[in-house]
């Protein structure tokens, strides 16, 4: 039998830096250390209760339905039980302070930015000849032809193809800027004029437009929008020093360009 290999903390901080992933992990750290102190500031407290409750709600969703499936997680995270519970600890401190910060204001936001939650169910094909494009389309209009055959037709995808090339509901920001004007201008159900574009011309059925309903799943992504973006103010307005920057103001010479 081999050796087993042994990993190391400093293996595991000299991947991290080498892969260039320790700025995601700075600002994860700041972040954290940004909630705890704001959630500090408002008196905002975590209840044994609430962690138990988001904890059966992390196991629902990872599908652990056993002990054993629990702690085969923990194992391959490397998250003693105590940990376990700070992490959830964590997350239901996050979204009470950012209920706190913001539940006051998603109506108004809401109402404010309306148009960019309005949503477009879409069929789409990248085809790359514009003139096979514009036949499609007149052909879409005369009702020769139904935009599932050009699907089954033209996409590579297996998936995509099976679904007739249905792309789902997507808001305004989903889509590039130049097919996002006329999506949101059409009539549906209706194609739109092929739009070229560097990826390829784009031939979509805008099947139905989606007003937006601020029910308790909008209210709940709004919240988080609004708490992100102060989170990024918060850590963008501070300077961050750590330990590993000790090592690179010591060597304060670039490596030369070839």
């Amino acid at each position: 039998m081999s050796e087993p290999l042994t990993i190391s903390s400093s293996d595991l901080i000299q991947s991290l830096k080498l892969s260039c992933q320790i700025p995601d992990v700075v600002q994860a750290i700041a972040t954290q250390k940004i909630i705890a102190s704001a959630a500090q500031e408002a008196g905002i407290q975590v209840l044994e209760q609430e962690v138990q409750q988001e904890g059966d709600r992390l196991r629902f969703a990872k599908k652990l339905v056993k002990a054993q499936d629990t702690w085969n997680w923990l194992k391959k995270h490397h998250l003693s039980l105590p940990e376990f519970e700070q992490l959830i600890h964590n997350k239901v401190l996050a979204t009470k302070l950012a209920h706190h910060l913001f539940a006051g204001h998603i109506e108004r936001f809401f109402y404010e930015n309306q148009l960019n939650y309005v949503g477009a169910a879409t069929y789409e094909v990248i085809l790359d000849d514009t003139d096979l494009a514009l036949e499609l389309f007149y052909s879409l209009q005369s009702n020769e032809i139904i935009f599932q055959e050009i699907a089954r037709e033209y996409i590579q995808q297996p998936e995509l193809r099976r679904a007739g090339g249905y792309k789902g509901i997507r808001r305004r920001k989903d889509f590039r800027p130049e097919i996002a004007a006329a999506v949101f201008a059409a009539t549906p159900p209706s194609p739109l004029k092929p739009i070229s574009t560097s990826k390829g011309v784009y031939l979509i059925w805008v099947e139905e437009i989606v007003q937006p309903i601020l029910d308790e799943q909008l209210r709940e992504q709004i919240q988080q929008e609004l708490f992100d973006h102060w989170l990024k103010e918060q850590v963008t307005s501070m300077e961050i020093v750590t330990d590993l920057d000790v090592g690179f103001q010591a060597s304060t010479e670039l490596p030369k360009q070839a």
